[in-house]
């Protein structure tokens, strides 16, 4: 009996591949196995190679792995692609259809399973991924019954005889295994998970549940890897709270419509990747200077321009906190978890209503698609606060036909907010610079009265703000402080323990809060440390370089990884012993 494995499916896109994982992995999370997921793919509809690696265990995990157990290839290509990360004594369960081999000298074993032919004695060869769900099951010395549920709420629609046909291959796959493997079996028996329920979510849909949950009923949006799912989660679920969303025809006019609808009381929100963020500036900025909330969701992916579409990065940090022309107060929130993207989604509209700017919620690819065990959210956590928005407000008389004052001047930097039709409310809203009533001006006291005011609104977020900064902090004073940000955090944790015996202590940090920078949170982890490595996706340095500008960064060294490729534990663990 074994507590974890590693499982990877591969083969062309288009061809059932992340079925096959979806249903491998949905199972096992039932039985109560803790799961986490990482799926590669091609940035096309159809071809080109594509696999999904899942690590399940029996308890909780949040990387994967830096080997491979066992390797389900439906094609030759998955083989070359995917043999070396199989650790000895792992093995290759391929379709006997093109007379699978694995490189001379390859310490794993291959079985050549029939999965077409035997998909096809049952009807269709549609079933091939089935049959090598079977095969898995057999491996790992599970019951092909287990099944029975998902492929019921897969199939059930089309009738039972569909679901029989699915199970029949599910059983064929099994027993094929048993008697032309029956010298492996027993090897990846895994122990018996605790069978407690846990949701297993990609961040995408923990942010879309986020939204649902924190009042959001609308969401323009234009259809982007990775931040598509979102979307299509809300088009199914806000019309049953009467929201709805609308694809438009660029991310300029999905940014400008949320906006309109955050100005019209509506919570809104909007979701992109690095392109479309570009396209996003000039309204960001729109939204600073007429101070109406905005939330949104940037998941992050492989740059420049289409760059690596379907690939781990995190290079739109610096336009995150840069791009936009002129000064606003701007928020950006990282979460590094799936968890953590539900309960951010909801803060992100709660601070986007009570400092009345602009909120990034920022993720990155791996945190966006990557598929994780998730215990059941606490949904008496969610809080609503709306700021100085009172539906409800009795508006004084206009005196001598003054206007009402939207953007009064405050000392803690946020204006009193109406919504459009509330009686003597009327303002002016431009996005030209503008006196207390929104008329246009361009007095130079006006200007520094108004300024001033805008970017004192933030002042106090670090105070309210829950978590600015993660830290796993065992040691008062450490050789080594580790900074990630999004979905390092995870496999910067497991690589920990492999330094620690290695006798090098070792801190972790995880910036959660981008901008304003958690100045006084990082300085007291960094200033107990002999040296700091920031872990980042992309090729300049990005974090590592924020860092510098606002706690100074004598000490700093930068692991980069800009491949297409997230980090595994072996990564940090290896380059941080260089370091030190």
């Amino acid at each position: 009996m074994i507590n974890q494995l590693s499982w990877k499916v591969g083969g062309q896109q288009g061809e059932g591949i992340e079925s096959t994982g979806e249903i491998f992995a949905i199972a096992l999370n039932r039985l109560g196995y803790y799961l986490y997921g990482y799926r590669h793919f091609s940035s096309r509809i159809k071809g080109g190679h594509t696999n999904n690696k899942i690590r399940v265990s029996t308890t909780p995990l949040n990387a994967i792995s830096d080997d491979l157990d066992i390797l389900v290839a439906f094609d030759q290509e998955t083989i070359d692609v995917n043999v070396h990360e199989l650790r000895e004594g792992g093995i290759v369960v391929a379709d006997a259809k093109f007379n699978p081999t694995i490189p001379e000298g390859t310490k794993a074993t291959l079985y050549a399973v029939p999965f077409t032919e035997i998909a096809n004695e049952l009807g269709t060869s549609l079933m091939k991924n089935m049959v090598a769900v079977g095969a898995s099951s057999a491996i790992l010395g599970l019951s092909p019954e287990g099944y029975r549920p998902v492929v019921e709420g897969i199939f059930k629609k089309k009738g039972m005889s569909v679901v029989e046909k699915n199970m029949e291959a599910i059983k064929a796959g099994a027993e094929f295994f048993k008697k032309e493997a029956a010298d492996q079996i027993g090897d990846f028996y895994l122990a018996e998970a605790d069978g407690k329920k846990r949701m297993f979510l990609i961040g995408n849909d923990a942010i879309a549940m986020g939204a649902v949950a924190a009042g959001c009923r609308f969401m323009p949006a234009y259809p982007i890897t990775p931040a598509s799912e979102i979307m299509e989660y809300l088009i199914k679920k806000l019309p049953e709270f009467g929201g709805t969303v609308i694809q438009t025809e660029d991310e300029i006019a999905a940014c400008t419509m949320a906006i309109g609808a955050n100005y019209a009381g509506v919570r809104t929100l909007t979701a992109s990747a690095g392109p479309g963020l570009s396209l996003m500036a000039e309204a960001l900025g729109l939204s600073g200077i007429t101070e109406t909330p905005l939330v949104v969701v940037n998941t992050q992916r492989g740059g420049p321009s289409t760059g690596l579409p379907t690939k781990q990065e995190q290079s739109d940090l610096m336009a995150m906190l840069y791009s936009t022309h002129g000064d606003i107060p701007k928020v950006v929130m990282c979460p590094s978890t799936v968890e953590e993207a539900f309960y951010d989604t909801v803060e992100a509209f709660n601070i986007a209503e009570e400092y009345q700017c602009p909120v990034i919620l920022v993720t990155d690819l791996a945190l966006s698609l990557g598929k994780q065990t998730v215990e059941p959210l606490d949904y008496s956590k969610v809080e609503i606060r709306r700021g100085k928005l009172d539906l409800a407000a009795e508006l004084p008389e206009r005196v001598d036909g003054e206007y009402y004052k939207r953007y009064e001047v405050t000392e803690d930097g946020v204006s009193p907010r109406v919504i459009p039709g509330m009686k003597n409310g009327i303002h002016h809203v431009t996005g030209v610079e503008h006196d207390q009533t929104g008329k246009p001006s361009e007095s130079p006291e006006n200007r520094v009265a108004q300024m001033d005011k805008r970017l004192r609104k933030l002042n106090d977020l670090h105070l309210k703000y829950d978590t600015p900064v993660y830290s796993n902090a065992p040691h008062e004073e450490a050789d080594l402080l580790i900074v990630g940000i999004n979905s390092t955090r995870g496999t910067i944790n497991e690589a920990m323990p492999r330094l620690e015996a290695d006798g090098i202590k070792v801190n972790h940090a995880q910036i959660r809060l981008l901008h304003p920078f958690p100045t006084e949170e990082l300085q007291p982890l960094m200033d107990k440390a002999k040296k700091v490595v920031v872990v980042e996706n992309n090729g300049t340095a990005q974090l590592a370089n924020i860092i510098k500008m606002n706690v100074g960064g004598t000490k700093i060294e930068s692991l980069l990884k800009y491949d297409g490729n997230p980090f595994l534990p072996s990564d940090i663990h290896t380059q941080c012993k260089e370091l030190v």
